[in-house]
């Protein structure tokens, strides 16, 4: 967008013959464009890119979502950043045995030239359709006359052509310039993991003790900035992932425990896989407690919420597989997994050698070195979501329903059958992993409680700001308890999503001990904190009944945060292939409005009007100057004599 801000006449576009006028026939180009949300798609947006008649584009939201789907990220998403390459099981790079994302346009990936806007608020599109109703519409096949109702949007990028290039000025400016104007910043947060038995967060995991790492990522995108609402792409199973993370820490002996388990949650891996990418070169590079010598096997949770008859499917990594020792834990790994679910509502499948691994953290980990691993999902070969990455992954693509006329409260108690079956996937993987860390007891008393992953979900898809929400949360931070939930990475951090995973699973986790704020605060002070071991929190705590008061508490817990920022940075390597690179773009400020224009020839008559009264003015200013002893001069007074 230009730095004045793009203006254009308004036109609404509901049908796709609504766009011969603005492509050819209407006579007052630059259009600023109302396009129905149902239109919203490449082929459409490819002839809007291909011409100079478009100054702006404003979508309006479909409702319902679209019925054949909408994904505007890559058919193949994070290609080229997985372990499949040339040199890795080259038949499966660049998804030339699975298309993953059928349904992806590219769209995300495409630069125009022109801004575009989200109209969420009906009231909003109503009101421009009603300014292009009363002014716009051309009458009898004519054009409209003039006023017309025109609108501006304002989103000047700062940044220009790519990550090296703005990387670059913002360094030079950051080096030499007493006030530096940075460009751009890179898409950076933490991620946010535990451990079911505590280790020292600050010291060294012995080489010898193994760990299971339970992974997912908390982070989902769109076409438009700060919309990801992500249900089937993260919330579902980041979800699980903290209800089955909740089931464990409730048995008994999980501290006799043979094996370890370390439940991961990545940030940033929509772009590139930032978090996984970030702690595989931590571990490399001694910068994290664990090495990857310490991994004794890898679970992944990716999209579980759209299952076909409760059928989750394990995919595994058909190149490493070919090594017999990881053969024979990834086998061990698919029947504990397989024995886990004999009883429950979820029927766990192989999906075969022939197929690769979905995009995954895992892959990030595989690059590294061969671990045993499996990715669980909803899907065999091509996603069940038909909204991957798009602002249509809402509550209503994963059926989460709820009965008319409940309040907040109680909606956030309600348990919905995705719920339910949300914890079902749970149990199953709880129960397995137990039994991979060396568990030898009856898992059947291992469940995950419904109740939890409905709070969750409420929490995390409907609404932040609500009653368990602020009561898991510090103080300090009650401000970050927005209404509707987005699970963008952005710049700034931690991001919402961010300390919101961090608390809900140090509640379901931790433990409430007896220590007043002082000491919480300070755990260094107080005698047996085992800081290196556990991190403090003090929590705002439910209200009290009795009060408009709340009961705060101390929560000790395992949860820690660790960078999430693309090695690429940290090496200055801003065109690096081997790791993300992502970047977004400063600016000043985004906003729109609509006026009245009036026509090109009363424009001209009003400035050759102006220019001549200014003439006009100028030479009345310079005569009056001119004789002003004469027209201004003060008479004399008659009374006076001169001697």
């Amino acid at each position: 967008a230009s730095i004045s801000g793009d203006t254009g006449v308004i036109h609404v576009v509901e049908k796709e013959e609504d766009l011969n006028w603005v492509l050819a026939d209407g006579p007052h180009p630059p259009y600023m464009i109302l396009l129905d949300g149902s239109l919203f798609n490449r082929r459409v947006m490819l002839q809007l890119k291909g011409t100079s008649r478009v100054s702006g584009l404003a979508v309006a939201v479909a409702k319902p979502s679209p019925s054949q789907g909408f994904s505007p990220g890559l058919k193949c998403p994070n290609d080229g950043f997985g372990v499949y390459s040339k040199d890795y099981g080259p038949q499966f790079a660049h998804c030339n045995k699975t298309v993953w994302n059928p349904v992806g346009s590219g769209l995300s990936y495409e630069d125009f030239d022109f801004p575009v806007f989200l109209l969420e608020d009906a009231n909003e599109t109503q009101v421009i359709k009603q300014c292009y109703q009363d002014h716009n519409v051309p009458r009898d096949g004519s054009a409209p006359e003039y006023p017309l109702c025109a609108m501006q949007l304002f989103s000047h990028m700062h940044a220009v052509t790519s990550t090296v290039t703005c990387m670059r000025r913002s360094f030079l400016q950051s080096t030499f310039s007493i006030n530096p104007e940075v460009v751009c910043d890179p898409l950076l947060d933490y991620n946010v993991w535990s451990t079911l038995q505590p280790i020292n967060s600050s010291g060294k995991v012995d080489p010898d003790k193994e760990v299971i790492i339970v992974a997912t990522r908390i982070d989902s995108h769109s076409f438009f900035w700060n919309i990801a609402p992500g249900a089937e792409s993260a919330v579902s199973s980041f979800v699980t992932h903290l209800a089955a993370a909740e089931a464990l820490h409730k048995v008994p002996d999980v501290h006799l425990l043979q094996r370890n388990i370390m439940f991961t949650f990545f940030q940033g891996e929509t772009f590139d896989y930032i978090g996984s990418s970030r702690m595989v070169y931590d571990m490399e590079n001694d910068k994290f407690p664990l090495r990857l010598e310490n991994i004794y096997s890898f679970v992944e949770l990716n999209q579980v919420a759209l299952r076909n008859d409760s059928v989750l499917w394990m995919h595994t990594d058909p190149v490493s597989r070919m090594n017999e020792s990881v053969q024979v834990q990834v086998r061990n790994l698919l029947d504990i997994l397989s024995n886990s679910s004999v009883g429950a509502n979820v029927t766990l499948r192989e999906v075969g050698y022939s197929q690769p691994l979905p995009p995954s953290s895992f892959q990030r980990f595989l690059r590294a070195r061969h671990i045993p691993g499996v990715v669980l999902a909803d899907h065999k070969t091509a996603f069940q979501n038909r909204y991957y990455q798009s602002m249509y992954d809402t509550p209503e693509n994963i059926l989460m329903q709820y009965p008319e006329g409940l309040s907040p409260e109680e909606t956030l108690e309600y348990v919905t059958d995705t719920a339910k079956s949300l914890a079902e996937v749970a149990t199953v993987v709880a129960r397995a992993l137990y039994r991979l860390a060396g568990g030898a007891n009856n898992t059947s008393a291992i469940q995950a409680d419904p109740k939890t992953v409905s709070r969750m979900l409420y929490g995390f898809l409907i609404k932040m700001n609500n009653s368990w929400f602020q009561s898991i949360i510090k103080p300090d931070i009650k401000g970050i308890l927005g209404d509707v939930p987005q699970h963008y990475v952005a710049v700034s951090s931690p991001v919402n999503t961010t300390y919101l995973v961090h608390y809900v699973l140090a509640n379901l986790t931790g433990t409430v001990v007896n220590l007043t704020k002082e000491e919480c605060l300070n755990p260094e002070k107080t005698p047996n904190s085992n800081k290196e071991m556990y991190d403090y929190a003090w929590v705002q705590g439910s209200l009290d009944p009795n009060s408009t008061s709340r009961v705060p508490y101390c929560v000790r817990s395992t949860v820690h945060l660790s960078k999430a920022l693309s090695p690429a940075f940290e090496l200055r390597q801003w065109g690096s292939t081997e790791y993300s690179t992502w970047t977004e773009s400063r600016w000043k400020e985004i906003r729109a409005r609509i006026f009245l224009v009036a026509s090109k020839e009363l424009e001209i008559i009003t400035l050759v009007v102006g220019i001549a009264i200014l003439i006009f003015s100028l030479l009345a200013t310079y005569f009056i100057n001119a004789k002003a002893d004469v027209l201004f001069s003060i008479p004399r007074d008659p009374g006076a004599v001169a001697y």
